[in-house]
């Protein structure tokens, strides 16, 4: 069974726990009572990428703060994660801005490629929602981006996820192949 780590990040308040409860069903009620997580809290679960077939990943989904207090065990909590999920709230406009850091912070710093993303628009319970691409930067706007509503249709972000998680782990797998191909020959 493979394990993948993959850091859940973003601006403070975007649902980064509520989403990593949500998919590791670790809890039924969405909604409660905002408490900011302090440093990092790891969830572990098994799930199965789609167009996996019957094979299984064990998944350590890393929820990061979101407060940069904690920015000095970064560097630390990226060692060894093969992907990263930036979450933020579209209804919230200085978050379209910060997750440009994020990206530069968490992504590009450490050479991962586009697949290895996943931007995650999370709409709060209550608010509207808008189907669609917000207005990111240009080198944003190629990464894979899915709507997250938990209210109406949670099955869709798990697939969404799932499908994520496929080609995270098919691009590791590519990037290993052409490793070991190139100390062959």
């Amino acid at each position: 069974m493979f394990k993948a780590k993959i850091l859940l990040v973003g601006p403070i308040e975007s649902g980064k726990t509520v989403l990593a409860n949500f998919l590791s069903d670790m809890s039924e009620n969405l909604g409660g009572e905002y408490r900011p997580t302090q440093g990092v809290r790891i969830v572990e679960f098994e799930s199965q990428p789609e167009g996996s077939g019957d094979k299984t990943c064990e998944v350590e989904l890393w929820d990061c703060s979101g407060d940069f207090k904690f920015e000095v065990c970064w560097p630390a909590l990226m060692e060894d994660s093969i992907g990263v999920v930036i979450v933020f709230n579209p209804d919230v406009p200085s978050h379209l801005k910060e997750i440009e850091w994020w990206h530069s912070m968490f992504v590009s710093s450490r050479g991962l490629q586009d697949g290895q993303c996943l931007l995650v628009a999370h709409h709060k319970p209550g608010s509207e929602e808008e189907e669609g691409r917000p207005p990111l930067a240009s080198h944003l706007s190629r990464l894979s981006l899915i709507h997250s509503n938990l209210e109406k249709e949670p099955e869709d972000v798990r697939r969404a996820f799932c499908r994520y998680l496929r080609n995270v782990l098919t691009t590791v797998s590519e990037s290993r192949e052409r490793e070991e191909m190139s100390i062959i020959t």
